[in-house]
């Protein structure tokens, strides 16, 4: 005869066929919760093309941060004019027509990328310091965008109404305006109002000028994704529980909104970021944004299309930098955003 096998464990004995067996001891499983956040991480982790672009983009702000650093390496920096300073005459990088000597613009191991034609400058130190100059400037514009956004999303998406009504009409205001133009014609009227016509405009003031218009035409577009999601979000069954517990507005929107509109902000930041970085190069391509001698992206770009016909490779170290900098973000934000949702097919 068979007897029952004990499947609960705690220390009883099996009995098979009537013959007790070894005393066995079983211990309780636990299962491990994961947050939202982990498991967005994990699947970040499973996508390659996330993680080798998150890598790029990373390598990139460090070599900006770097910069002088690196540029050191060389000898040289953005500023000297290699091809007209008698110091360097015995080195000469141009030709008598102010064309690079060499391969490939002017490339050597005292410059790694070429020369700028006519002055001579090297395009190794222009190029990092330019990545410092457009990187930075880009990252601090675009949390000022997303912090605006954010804040007037969830104040017109969370109180409804007049509030909403008044939110909305100011943010289409703001919207009228085209931002590239804007600036373009508001660079002079400020320059004549708080800088000497007679002087040259200091780069500090062209910071903070297209600092303040690109934060001020930028902020609409994370305003309305916010606005958009705190209206689904406000009539959900937790933040009607919140309410009939006595919460206050705030401590609901922080602690049951806000966590659930992550989402969308990450997603919106790694596709604002690369789009302000474009903006900040054809601010300086255009001659409004920074200007001799400070080295920006946009300005190499102006540089490049004038020697064009004479040297096309000046072109070529800056191009690529910019291209795979924006592909690699871009290929960022779609990873991010489908790490976000458990239902992408990618």
């Amino acid at each position: 005869m068979t007897s029952p096998i004990n499947v609960e464990g705690g220390g009883a004995p099996v009995v098979v066929d009537g013959a007790p067996g070894p005393e066995t001891k079983s211990e309780p499983v636990t299962l491990a919760g994961r947050s939202p956040g982990q498991l967005m991480w994990l699947r970040f982790k499973r996508d390659r093309t996330g993680v080798i672009c998150a890598v790029v983009v990373i390598g990139y702000f460090v070599v900006a941060l770097l910069a002088p650093l690196l540029v050191k390496l060389t000898g040289t920096d953005p500023y000297t004019l290699y091809g007209q300073d008698p110091t360097y005459a015995d080195k000469p990088v141009l030709d008598e027509f102010g064309l690079p000597l060499g391969y490939l613009g002017g490339v050597s191991g005292d410059h790694w990328f070429g020369v700028e034609p006519q002055y001579g400058r090297d395009l190794y130190a222009m190029l990092l310091y330019g990545m410092r100059t457009s990187l930075y400037m880009a990252l601090g514009i675009t949390v000022l965008i997303m912090v605006t956004g954010v804040v007037i999303g969830l104040i017109g998406g969370y109180s409804g109404g007049r509030t909403d009504y008044w939110i909305g009409r100011g943010t289409d205001f703001f919207l009228s305006f085209p931002q590239q133009l804007f600036f373009i014609a508001f660079m002079p009227v400020v320059t004549s109002f708080f800088v000497d016509p007679r002087e040259e405009t200091p780069t500090y003031f062209r910071a903070l000028a297209m600092l303040i218009v690109l934060w001020l035409l930028g902020w609409m577009g994370m305003a309305r994704i916010v606005r958009s999601t705190v209206l689904s979000l406000r009539e959900r069954e937790f933040v009607e529980a919140a309410k009939v517990s006595g919460a206050s507005p705030w401590r609901i929107v922080r602690k049951e909104i806000l966590p659930n509109v992550v989402t969308p902000i990450l997603v919106q930041f790694t596709y604002q970021l690369p789009s302000t970085i474009l903006s900040i190069a054809f601010l300086s391509f255009a001659g409004v944004g920074f200007v001799e001698p400070t080295p920006d992206w946009g300005r190499l770009f102006a540089a490049g299309a004038r020697y064009a016909e004479q040297d096309p490779a000046f072109m070529f170290f800056p191009g690529v930098a910019l291209v795979v900098f924006v592909l690699c973000f871009n290929l960022l934000g779609d990873s991010v955003r489908d790490a976000f949702d458990p239902k992408s097919g990618r």
